[in-house]
């Protein structure tokens, strides 16, 4: 999976040419588009071949490098609804890695338009090609514009961008982890799938609306599909989505709202090459609200190897991909400043049933790599012809945020107790374990109250454990863990009163690596 790191997010600032026209969708359609004519397309393109083709790009386009290809910008005076209103649409062109047209509409006043391409809405700034490009170059998606952190300034606030990719920030934040419309075979012996978004319908809200709505058809090899996004930018910014999918064929394993994120090193231990800074990622860690009502936290790891692991539960509340840490001395990156990267939750709306959440762990010596990804599985079996409908909402969150609503992890590290070459066996070498909890009770607490950690693995053994107040606001468990050799193991931790639980339960998989 590579980066969205590739997504070109920078807001157009070059000036028009002297012959540039603000942009005009053309060819109106008939009236009375909803969402169930999205699904009417997405059940006849279901009954036709999968044609995954695009109009060929020139090879000056095809060519291009991920600097070059950011050089091409959107015109801010050819943004879409410029003549009033909160929002503002402006198009990313074709090339580089984003080889595939992507159809998008505006409907305005009961009519449907397909906005046309048109050299003369881009800059290409100092690339030494030929752009004389016609109509059916098309586009590769799109950004939204609204008002956020300023009322004299649209802001990009949300990317449409690459296969179902999509990412989202709230006020004061910078673009981190992504979403996508869905994914097939993560993780999978057969390689993944990767469905994309063909077109698109923007909505046009009314001039004081702070919402707006997005249809998109989703089209691949195994699945179409019919989704409604209705997304609202605010501090929290908020993503509604309907999906209906009509299968072509059975899909072994599906993945409802993916995400999709990075983590190079942090906290824990493992950073295996020299970097000066302290921690590199845009998420360090996958929350989970359980069916039952528990709170579940897991650290992520950049691994040596593959990792995949899952979260069985059924009726899921919620989880997401989150960015704790927000300190920027924990990061000292003046440039990327993850520090600002926002956390995606995402709450399932209905019965998802039974299933779990998978985590997918990718071994990566580079930031430019989405090396995690997050995503529910049904149990239920997806069979060609069988309609799979859902729908979630997406909220972006602050580091900060206090959730969940008892005491969380903010810091999980581990060391060995003693030098590794110092033990005859290296995989039976103990191992310390420090987490830091807080949020919620956890700063009232006295340090003369009888707060215990509780600790438990699934092989291997527990010994000298620790639980202290370490500052105002953090409590610290400490432990020792010594490995049954090579056999993995799930820990679970969390912190008690008496009979009353303080935290959420953090979990751990050791493995022998």
């Amino acid at each position: 999976m590579r980066r969205r790191h590739f997504i070109a997010t920078l807001a157009g600032t070059a000036a028009a040419g002297a012959l540039a026209r603000p942009a005009a969708p053309a060819r109106a359609d008939s009236a009375g588009f909803t969402f169930d004519t999205v699904k009417d397309q997405a059940v006849q393109l279901a009954k036709q071949p999968y044609d995954g083709s695009s109009p060929p790009l020139p090879d000056s386009l095809k060519s291009l490098d991920y600097q070059h290809f950011r050089m091409i910008d959107y015109r801010t005076d050819q943004a879409l609804w410029r003549d009033g209103g909160l929002f503002q649409i402006q198009m990313f062109h074709r090339g580089f890695q984003y080889d595939r047209k992507v159809t998008i509409h505006t409907i305005e006043s009961g009519e449907v338009r397909e906005v046309e391409y048109s050299p003369s809405m881009f800059d290409f700034g100092p690339n030494k090609f030929q752009t004389n490009f016609d109509q059916s170059m098309g586009f590769a998606g799109f950004r939204l514009h609204f008002p956020l952190n300023r009322p004299d300034y649209f802001d990009e606030f949300a990317v449409f961008q690459g296969a179902s990719y999509f990412r989202l920030i709230g006020r004061g934040e910078q673009y981190g982890l992504s979403g996508r419309g869905l994914a097939i075979d993560t993780a999978s012996p057969q390689g993944e799938e990767f469905p994309a978004f063909t077109k698109f319908w923007l909505e046009r809200p009314s001039p004081e609306a702070t919402t707006l709505v997005i249809y998109a058809l989703l089209d691949s090899k195994s699945t179409t599909g019919a989704y409604r996004f209705e997304i609202s930018p605010d501090t929290e910014t908020r993503l509604h989505v309907e999906a209906v999918l009509y299968p072509r064929l059975d899909i072994k394993k599906l993945g409802m709202a993916p995400l999709t994120s990075m983590y190079l090193h942090g906290k824990i231990a493992n950073r295996p090459f020299s970097d000066l800074r302290p921690e590199v990622h845009d998420s360090d860690g996958l929350a989970l609200h359980t069916g039952t009502g528990e709170w579940v936290w897991r650290p992520l790891m950049n691994p040596k190897a593959l990792r995949v692991s899952a979260f069985s539960d059924q009726a899921p509340k919620g989880f997401g991909l989150m960015q704790r840490e927000t300190d920027f001395h924990q990061y000292e990156d003046v440039i990327e400043h993850y520090q600002r990267r926002p956390s995606l939750w995402i709450e399932p709306e209905g019965d998802w049933g039974k299933g779990w959440v998978e985590l997918v762990e990718i071994p990566s010596d580079e930031e430019i790599n989405d090396n995690m990804a997050a995503y529910w599985v049904p149990e239920t079996p997806v069979k060609a012809g069988v309609p799979v409908a859902f729908a979630y909402r997406a909220t972006t969150l602050p580091g900060a945020t206090p959730m969940p609503p008892i005491g969380r992890t903010v810091g999980t590290r581990t060391g060995p107790v003693v030098p590794v070459d110092a033990a005859k066996d290296d995989h039976k070498a103990p191992l310390r374990f420090w987490l830091d909890f807080t949020g919620a009770d956890i700063p009232s607490l006295s340090d003369r109250l009888p707060v215990e950690a509780i600790v438990t693995v699934s092989t291997g053994k527990v010994d000298d454990v620790v639980c202290q107040k370490l500052e105002e606001t953090v409590w610290r468990a400490a432990f020792t863990f010594t490995p049954d050799g090579r056999k993995d193991a799930e820990m679970r931790a969390f912190l008690k009163l008496r009979d009353k639980s303080l935290t959420e339960t953090w979990t751990f998989r050791w493995t022998a690596e």
